[in-house]
């Protein structure tokens, strides 16, 4: 039978992150399609939220005539969408590893064109977790007024929760996220329907409750290079639409088999749903006569006045279902609800996402080992909360203002777009050079112009977003991808490097001519006589016991009890006139080493072990600060010999074996 030790009732982690799972039980952790698109496709469904209100903001600039044009960008957002997702179609049959854009970019460009994806990548999952959180805490203002005036609280134990809940697992998470996502998906989707039929249908006249103020253009007289930079900027601003479209190609793993398959079509339904609602929205906030501002203190006229800095400007979602539903009715609550849900949820893709992907560059030794390896709960548990540790810093000093932080969003979404799918066109090529059977060749032909569109598209949305969000704070995420990059070659050369030095030579490792035992004496207690009898019974070549006279005193009473117990062992006295103690074992231990090179010195330290971390603070410190200088000399082992005090075994006894 076989027994665990399970303190559950003992230990906050348990309460928090429940007990923890057998590796063979990774199987049922395995994700159904109903299950996977709310964990992988919630961060492109609940852009819908605030991507439409980024277009209406950037053409405000030129006045309220220019939101006219709202509705042609999200026909090229929809066309954008469905290019990339036919392309990530694609990927996820050639490709069913997980490692997504990376994967596909360092088979087929290399290493620098996979190390620039994952590094694109990495920030960018940062980013979807701080841009969501903040999103979802300004559509909760806009129903609870009070969370306006503690964003950065608000937002930043919302990451926290959610960090708690992806702990306990990819399964759990992802039952726990499915409500609020069909729910948002629903209440959007009536929305749109019930609208768009007052409008057509029974000719409603829908009024936003900012139908009626005025807008301060920043530029009312655009022409020429002017109008087609607004343009190529609000166009990029409604791209964020598309984040997270990636994530569902990077966690192919995590699904059921067939998992290419059932990957391809989550990403179907994904596509669908968030064209259907970003396209919806869009029309019926042109039919609203909606008003959104950049700076909404003073370019927002109410009656002729500057709205001021008291005014809160609600997400376009917000004003679109008050004059749908009523503003304070049930439906209009409901939605306000939801939509805050599934903007916090929404950085649930990240947290699947940023974890997989680090798990994999750990496992090419481009990011440290501890991201390989899935915590007790069967998640990557430490890429987790990095990943929130991450996001939380963002948060709190961008303030928690989407306007601010989404300036620095897409950026890497689209150079992983593009490389990704410079790579699958490689890929494609590469194949047909060798593939003869007809059937193969044509759907080969196929796939590679569908993934030649996707590149044209993406490519020419990255220069667009590059050109119209650089100096709007986007330079910063082409400073921070520069730095991972060359940090994960760093580490990469570290691994490669410690490879080469802990080969064994083929002649194999000399063995030490003799072994010199010194075990370490403070004063002569259980501890140092239990350290000396181990010491004795590994046999040594010599054996010393050594202590550091600080009071001339203290080592005269430590050499008459010695005698007095008559311990077959010499005692070592070594002065230190300027109370070093560590400094002077160290010295005296280099001195050993000098007189005979080819020997080992192994140091012999009796340490507590309590139970208690307070009491730590009261202990082992000098052996702390020791074992950490002797681990730097060559041909010195250290060894601790442990003594368990009372609050430990205490500790020990409270734990309760369960069968």
């Amino acid at each position: 039978m076989l027994v665990e030790d399970v303190t559950i009732l003992h230990s906050p982690k348990r309460l928090l992150l429940g007990s923890p799972l057998r590796s063979d039980r990774l199987g049922e952790t395995l994700l159904r399609k109903r299950i996977a698109l709310p964990i992988f496709a919630s961060d492109p469904l609940s852009s819908v939220a605030y991507a439409p209100q980024e277009i209406f903001l950037v053409l405000s600039v030129a006045g309220v005539t220019y939101y006219s044009y709202s509705f042609w960008f999200a026909v090229a957002v929809a066309v954008l969408m469905g290019t990339v997702v036919a392309s990530y179609r694609q990927n996820v049959h050639a490709y069913p590893g997980g490692g997504g854009d990376y994967e596909v970019a360092t088979r087929n460009l290399g290493e620098a064109g996979g190390l620039t994806v994952a590094s694109a990548l990495l920030v960018d999952y940062v980013l979807t977790v701080a841009v969501s959180v903040a999103a979802g805490v300004d559509n909760l203002a806009s129903a609870v007024g009070v969370v306006g005036a503690h964003k950065v609280a608000v937002a930043l134990s919302v990451i926290t929760l959610l960090t708690l809940v992806n702990l306990r697992g990819v399964k759990e998470a992802g039952v726990a996220f499915a409500l609020p996502t069909y729910a948002f998906v629903v209440g959007v989707l009536t929305l749109i329907a019930v609208g768009l039929t007052k409008v057509f249908v029974l000719g409603d006249d829908l009024r936003a409750p900012t139908a009626g103020y005025e807008i301060v253009a920043e530029h009312s007289d655009l022409t020429g290079l002017a109008l087609v930079f607004l343009l190529m900027r609000t166009f990029a601003s409604g791209c964020a639409a598309l984040t997270g479209v990636e994530a569902i190609a990077n966690g192919v793993p995590a699904f059921r088999e067939p998992k290419s398959r059932n990957a391809a079509t989550t990403l179907l339904v994904m596509g669908a749903l968030a064209v259907s609602m970003f396209g919806g929205l869009i029309l019926l906030g042109q039919q609203s006569d909606l008003r959104v501002a950049e700076r909404p203190a003073t370019e927002i006229l109410i009656d002729g006045v500057p709205a001021g800095p008291d005014y809160h400007q609600d997400p376009i979602i917000a004003q679109v279902a008050a004059a749908v539903f009523g503003d304070g009715s049930f439906a209009f609550v409901y939605l306000a609800a939801v939509t805050a849900l599934i903007l916090f949820f929404a950085a649930n893709t990240a947290y699947n996402g940023f974890p997989l992907l680090a798990s994999v560059l750990a496992h090419d030794h481009y990011l440290p080992r501890q991201l390989r390896q899935r915590g007790d709960r069967l998640a990557y548990s430490n890429g987790i909360v990095l990943l929130a540790v991450a996001a939380g810093a963002l948060v709190y000093a961008f303030d928690a203002e989407v306007t601010r932080l989404i300036q620095l969003y897409i950026i890497g979404v689209f150079v992983s777009f593009t490389l990704g799918q410079t790579g699958m066109v490689r890929h494609w090529t590469r194949l047909l050079r060798t593939e003869t059977k007809p059937a193969r060749r044509s759907r080969m032909i196929r796939a590679r112009v569908i993934n030649s569109v996707g590149l044209f598209f993406t490519g020419a949305v990255l220069v667009i977003v590059l050109v119209t969000k650089f100096t709007h704070g986007a330079y910063l995420v082409l400073i921070a991808m520069p730095i991972l990059f060359a940090g994960m070659k760093g580490i990469r050369r570290h691994y490669d490097r410690l490879v080469d030095e802990l080969t064994p030579p083929p002649a194999g490792v000399t063995l030490p001519s003799r072994i010199h035992s010194i075990v370490l004496i403070s004063r002569l207690h259980t501890p140092a006589l239990r350290a000396l009898a181990f010491a004795r019974a590994t046999r040594p070549d010599t054996l010393t016991a050594l202590t550091v006279q600080i009071s001339p005193t203290a080592t005269r009473a430590l050499l008459e009890d010695w005698a007095r117990r008559d311990i077959p062992v010499p005692l070592t006295v070594v002065d230190s006139p300027y109370r070093d103690v560590i400094g002077s074992i160290v010295e005296y231990v280099r001195t050993q080493r000098r007189e005979s090179p080819r020997d080992v010195v192994c140091v012999f330290i009796p340490e507590y072990v309590v139970g208690h971390w307070w009491e730590q603070l009261l202990h082992n410190q000098t052996a702390l600060r020791l074992k950490a200088r002797l681990l730097f000399q060559p041909g010195v082992m250290v060894t601790s010999v442990p003594w368990q005090i009372g609050s430990a075994a205490g500790r020990e006894s409270r734990r309760t074996p369960v069968a």
